[in-house]
């Protein structure tokens, strides 16, 4: 075997890393227990059972409810848990989906524990050991895809690379509102023979440029797989894709996706098909095996024991035959579909190992840990990768992992290398002044805003609270941070504004500060971290700081990017609120600063209060 590249070996011992860390991280210390894994925000405790099914594949799934209002933002869509009672052992699953108080999840076992519906019952995250293995396997078969290995090595060497594309402006393209940048990207990814990279910054159009190259994708007669490191944005494309008529297969998921988007999932697809029959025949039967199981549970002689594990057997067996069903039945939608779209874990399980398409689209590559990409790569000849390296990056949770580069996303590692690079220039979101300050710091005051969205009044204001004695706090979980002076502030801006509560979003980059916000801000109110509204906008943003002490300490807004995303998510108006005497000493924020001067939004706090 030949010795793997000092990259790819870097890579392997940073994904082990970060398993370590999860592992540390959510496992239940016998000193300080379940009590610090809550205060973490890492177990939900105790759950209510709402209702219990056997879904598409047999598993056991759980809709739960929480009787208690906790900050759920670390309980995303696929995160592995484990769910628990105390003196039982843990059964591992996964997480399907969460809304507000209300959740579903899956567990990988042949029914649900005896224990299921008792008092105590909770979930807690576990370690990802699927997407960890899978990752690990894609980083080491790197050299045995020739087009996948010759990319690695461009990546990671030392000269920049370039196809040298003609980009002219292709007559047939179908969407004639494409603006010129936008068309030179399309027609990059038409004549791509390796990697091409679309650099689309907030509000520029990116989902609408890739629609357009997909379909042009489409009309030569290529096959196309399309991957995101989200649902949310696989689905984004997905609902574009089916609104043009394109014949899409959903994979992956399929509790949450959109009702329009369902139809082209496995499951969605499998109500019309004559399998679906015969899958709900050995379901039931599977089911009337299961509840004869239920006799020998409270009896445990040896006769019992065996009868229960024959019967056991029995459901194990039909859940193979349906599993086998199910397979053929993807084989051939599989066949059938000119698009299929998941996250690369989700690909990585649907997709044979021997598949191969023309186009690999990857879209929000700025969020891709690197080792994602080397996992669905082999599938295809060449690639798109689309994103903007200035905004949030992957989350890696070992700070040694993260401080040796795991957090380096797949675009960004093509950034340093390949020149083939299309910057979509125009922004159609926001307000002039609301854009120009990111423009200017980001983006080299290259982000032109359309005459149509310049100013028509004051869009963006400062309020400043130094001075105002609205010091940081430490919430109640005595991890995140919380301001409540700030959220006073935000509370008189909305009613001396008269802000429409439907237009507006709330956001912070401290999960503490998003907890108090939805216990003090009206109702009808949308409030997020920053980090959970990447990739949204709203017509009016309220975004409150929080950091306010003495040691001008500003913590994570160390990471610009993060700011970035905060500031253009507003279409309209833009309310930041902060304390320049903690923030101002930074030189980003003393920037920003001078800009709000420049533009006539800074004001203090004083003049609300």
């Amino acid at each position: 075997m030949n010795e793997l590249h000092p990259h790819q070996q870097q890579l392997l011992s940073l994904i082990s890393l970060e398993m370590k860390e999860q592992e540390n991280r959510y496992t239940l210390d016998p000193k300080s227990g379940l009590k610090q894994l809550k205060a973490d925000g890492l177990v939900l405790h105790p759950i209510t059972v709402v209702r219990k099914s056997f879904g598409y594949a047999d598993y056991p799934e759980i809709s739960f409810k929480l009787p208690y209002t906790t900050d759920t933002s670390n309980f995303r869509d696929n995160v592995a848990i484990e769910c628990f009672l105390e003196g039982e052992t843990p059964i591992k699953g996964t997480l399907l989906g969460m809304e507000g108080q209300k959740g579903e999840f899956r567990l990988y076992a042949p029914d649900f524990p005896d224990w299921m519906e008792e008092k105590g019952v909770g979930i807690k995250l576990a370690p990802d050991h699927r997407t960890s293995e899978i990752m690990l396997e894609g980083v080491k078969n790197i050299e045995q895809n020739k087009d996948v290995a010759a990319l690695f090595a461009k990546l990671h060497g030392t000269e920049d690379f370039q196809q040298g594309l003609a980009l002219q402006t292709k007559p047939n393209i179908r969407n004639t509102d494409l603006n010129e940048s936008q068309q030179q990207a399309v027609c990059a990814m038409v004549e791509n023979t390796s990697l091409v990279i679309l650099h689309g910054p907030p509000g520029t159009g990116k989902t609408t440029t890739l629609l357009e190259g997909i379909n042009q994708l489409i009309q030569a007669g290529k096959r196309i797989l399309v991957t995101a490191p989200s649902n949310t944005a696989v689905d984004n494309i997905a609902k574009g894709l089916v609104t043009q008529g394109v014949k899409i297969l959903r994979v992956g998921n399929s509790l949450k996706v959109d009702d329009l988007i369902f139809p082209y999932t496995p499951e969605g697809k499998m109500q019309e098909a004559k399998e679906h029959k015969e899958i709900k025949r050995l379901k039931i039967r599977a089911e009337e095996l299961r509840r004869m199981s239920y006799q020998y549970k409270r009896n445990f002689g040896r006769e019992e024991r065996e009868q229960r594990g024959l019967l056991l057997k029995e459901v194990k067996s039909i859940r193979k035959e349906i599993r086998d069903i199910r397979n053929y039945f993807d084989e051939k939608l599989f066949e059938q579909a000119e698009v299929i779209l998941g996250t690369p874990i989700g690909l990585a399980d649907f997709l044979p190992k021997s598949a191969l398409f023309d186009t690999l689209v990857m879209d929000e590559a700025g969020q891709a840990i690197e080792a994602l990409a080397w996992v669905v790569f082999p599938f295809a000849k060449t690639w798109v990768l689309a994103g903007d390296p200035f905004q949030l990056p992957p989350t890696v949770l070992s700070p040694a992992a993260d401080k040796q580069g795991l957090s380096i996303s797949i675009l960004e590692h093509s950034f340093r290398h390949c020149k083939d690079l299309c910057f979509l220039n125009t922004q159609y979101r926001m307000r002039k002044s609301i854009a120009d300050f990111s423009s200017n710091y980001f983006y080299h005051s290259n982000l032109h805003t359309p005459k149509e969205q310049h100013d028509i009044h004051q869009h963006i204001t400062y309020y400043d609270t130094a001075g105002t004695g609205f010091d940081e706090q430490s919430g109640t979980d005595g991890n995140s941070l919380l301001n409540e002076g700030e959220l006073g502030i935000v509370q008189k801006i909305i009613e001396l504004e008269n802000l429409n509560h439907a237009s507006i979003a709330f956001i912070s980059p401290y999960s503490g500060q998003v907890q108090l916000a939805k216990e003090l801000l009206p109702a009808g109110i949308l409030i997020s971290t920053i980090d959970s509204f990447q990739g949204q906008e709203k017509e009016i943003i309220l975004l409150s700081l929080v950091r306010s002490n003495v040691d001008a300490v500003i913590g994570f807004l160390k990471d610009y990017r993060r700011m970035n995303v905060a500031l253009t998510r507003a279409k309209e108006q833009l309310f930041v609120i902060g304390d320049s005497s903690t923030i101002g000493q930074d030189p980003f924020y003393s920037k920003f600063l001078e800009y709000m001067e420049e533009v006539g939004g800074y004001k203090s706090a004083w003049e609300l209060m």
